[in-house]
């Protein structure tokens, strides 16, 4: 287990918000993360909501943006949120490109050099980040949930499709449903997995609930005014997707909201919610 390193720690809603670094095995190099303990963390061990952000972003976007700790202190969940890709790679091409590289891991496991020897996410965020949690927090691992934005609501529902006994709640802002069928999809997962579009098919969630519905209702938030709704994220496939397969999904679309941190702060108490049904 590598030794974690503290960054910064500052006092929030009577728990502490801390931003973590440390080097990791899976991605090989450092990899930081963002981590609010709530207060019931000083006397027992909480379950952990993960948020995974979405392109551009790092651990300090939803920690700074989001405004979940008010209601995860009077929750008791503790919040984890992973930076979406390693960094200073040096591999050409990681950088300069806000749709792919450094900040656009897509939460795969690279199988193409050189994305490969860093970038596996999926891996990182399902494996060796819940055991980092684990030895270093007051953290009760065995009840977790996973949730995210944009490339982030695409990293969550995949992540608990493919691994439903890791995770008992899942839920998505404006989530890349569909990554096969979209421009953000095409442009990254051919340079991650190679061309085979069975291979992307692994990292789609609406490929992936055919293949295996997850135990629960999924959550959803949708903002009507989203730039990207159109092009990128067609919630509606994976309606159809959960609908053929019988999977319950609770999508909800708002009008007026955009794809901003606006929107998710203003609905980031009813994920937290809909999570704390089943882990508190």
């Amino acid at each position: 287990m590598s030794t974690l390193e503290t960054m910064s720690r500052h006092r929030c809603h009577g728990g502490v918000q801390g931003f973590y670094r440390h080097a990791s095995t899976t991605c090989a190099g450092p990899m930081r993360f963002a981590l609010y303990q709530p207060p019931q963390a000083e006397h027992r061990p909480c379950p952990v909501l993960y948020f995974l952000a979405g392109l551009t972003c790092t651990e300090e976007t939803a920690a700074i943006k989001a405004g979940a700790q008010r209601l995860a202190a009077e929750l008791g969940l503790i919040l984890v949120m992973p930076d979406t890709s390693p960094r200073d790679t040096g591999f050409d091409g990681a950088t300069g490109d806000w749709e792919f590289g450094e900040g656009a891991g897509f939460y795969v496991d690279a199988t193409e050099a050189p994305w490969s020897a860093r970038f596996r996410m999926h891996s990182y965020v399902v494996d060796e980040l819940p055991a980092l949690i684990a030895a270093n927090f007051p953290a009760d691992t065995s009840r977790s949930g996973i949730c995210g934005h944009s490339m982030g609501g695409h990293g969550a529902l995949t992540i608990a499709l493919k691994h439903p006994e890791r995770y008992r709640s899942v839920s998505a802002f404006a989530p890349i449903v569909a990554p096969s069928q979209v421009p953000w999809g095409r442009k990254a997962l051919p340079r991650y997995l190679g061309e085979t579009p069975e291979a992307w098919a692994d990292y789609d969630a609406c490929e992936l609930v055919r293949r295996q519905t997850f135990p629960g209702t999924i959550l959803i938030d949708q903002g009507e005014a989203d730039n990207f709704l159109e092009a990128q994220l067609k919630p509606e496939l994976f309606d159809q997707a959960c609908a053929e397969a019988g999977q319950p999904l609770l999508l909800r679309r708002h009008a007026g909201y955009d794809h901003s941190y606006w929107f998710i702060s203003s609905f980031i108490d009813d994920h937290l919610r809909h999570h704390a049904e089943t882990l508190v």
